[in-house]
């Protein structure tokens, strides 16, 4: 079955390579290539001195942000342990190297998870040694789980889904995934739906637990620099939109709707956040094509300045999105107008403000529902996002619709202890014991 796996893998590549060349032409991919065909960094292995690791994937930037209160926990349990990370994505490792920076020169932490053939996978565990092998999301590999095993090393899914979109293929493919599952010690499922999909494609029973979603433990910070800057520099009296995780198509949406909410005379700056680094710069024109007034952080943090009604500012950033929700008066939450299953709303709930998605939020379901049977959340569509947005800013119901988005967002918290007792369980137990 892996022979057959690695070949088709190897087909796969073999066919995009011309897609591959230009990507990586454009600056893409290129960085990290050694380590993506298995040479760990010498500076990560430095960081380690040959002791066994808790080794921890995140894929990108939303994975890798779950996950940083599960790291500082296991980190407190266990000061000993070195933990070591990957990502796939150059802004999943950037965001990765600044959250957990070097302890001293010439040391790292941070690296990029390798490429599902048997070299690569082979190199890296046997050069990262790792105690456990713990795996975010869905972030399953089906050579990494076989090597894995086979050297009795713990796999650990955490924070465990299979989306709408990837339901369909999981289930063609069962008779693949089933024996793979059998494979992993641990599934710590976000919702009882998603334990289901796992037990239905092939998990052991035993081997799936509940423990919630992770998202719902994020404590963005109010007070970082830049927030306390924008505090200081936005109109008085003026209404925040913030406009989260957007991806091409949405921010025309959003400027429209922004335009016609101005010309109605509300006093409103828009904070616009893309998804993507890599689409900056097609987001800045198309803002200059807009006639609206507007600056990228990027330039204003280096002097900032009063920004005035009307204005569009461009977060251009990584990793500061979460905290900028603060000072919102409304959020929309990209990745929902078009169908792409949405992004997180929790950041916006946790500062208790009203949030507005468009109707594609399969990626959060569970939490989208949970918002909308609490009534702090609304949806919208392209043709109605400009009243939908007019009423929360007029109406008065906004406070309080923040509110229970706040209640929705304190109520389902715990996820975080509970998945790092369950590593620690598997890292202190038998290999007897960890059989599920």
């Amino acid at each position: 079955m892996m022979l057959l796996y690695s070949f088709g893998l190897f087909l796969a590549l073999l066919l995009a390579a011309p897609w591959w060349l230009v990507r990586m032409a454009r600056g893409r991919y290129r960085t990290g290539l050694r380590q993506r065909l298995g040479r760990t960094p010498q500076s990560v292995l430095a960081y380690t001195h040959g002791q066994p690791t808790l080794w921890l994937h995140a894929v990108s930037v939303g994975e890798l942000i779950a996950a940083t209160p599960l790291i500082h926990r296991l980190e407190a349990a266990d000061p000993q342990l070195p933990i070591v990370l990957s990502t796939t994505t150059d802004t999943g490792q950037q965001l990765a190297q600044q959250r957990f920076p070097a302890p001293k020169k010439d040391v790292a932490r941070v690296f990029y998870y390798p490429l599902d053939f048997a070299f690569s996978v082979r190199r890296v565990l046997s050069q990262v040694r790792p105690r456990a092998l713990v795996l975010m999301e869905s972030e399953l590999w089906p050579r990494m789980i076989v090597e894995a095993h086979r050297r009795r090393i713990p796999i650990i899914v955490v924070n465990a889904r299979i989306s709408d979109r990837s339901l369909p293929r999981y289930r063609a493919l069962r008779w693949l995934w089933r024996p793979l599952l059998r494979r992993v010690t641990l599934i710590l499922a976000q919702s009882e739906q998603d334990a289901e999909r796992f037990r239905a494609i092939g998990a052991p029973a035993a081997a799936v637990r509940v423990t919630g979603n992770l998202k719902f433990d994020l404590h963005a910070n109010a007070d970082t620099p830049l927030v306390l800057s924008l505090r200081e520099h936005l109109p008085p009296g003026a209404q925040v939109c913030v406009a989260g995780s957007t991806l091409a198509g949405e921010e025309a949406a959003v400027l429209g709707a922004f335009q016609q909410l101005v010309t109605q005379g509300l006093p409103l700056v828009l904070i616009l956040a893309p998804r993507h680094p890599q689409r900056f710069d097609e987001v800045r024109v198309l803002l200059a094509a807009s006639g609206l007034p507007w600056v990228a952080r990027s330039q204003w943090s280096e002097q900032p300045s009063n920004i005035s009604a009307g204005s569009v500012f461009l977060l251009n950033s990584i990793g500061e999105l979460a905290s900028v929700y603060s000072l919102a008066s409304v959020a929309f939450i990209g990745g929902s107008l078009i169908d792409r299953g949405g992004h997180n709303p929790l950041e916006a709930a946790q500062f208790g403000v009203p949030i507005v998605t468009g109707p594609f939020m399969q990626n959060f379901r569970t939490i989208h529902a949970e918002l909308l049977a609490d009534q702090a959340a609304v949806v919208a569509e392209t043709h109605n996002l400009t009243p939908t947005l007019h009423r929360l800013l007029t109406d008065g119901s906004a406070p309080a619709m923040g509110e229970r988005a706040r209640s929705v967002f304190l109520r389902n918290a715990g996820a975080t202890e509970r998945c790092a007792q369950a590593i620690l369980e598997i890292l202190h137990a038998t290999p007897q014991e960890r059989r599920p």
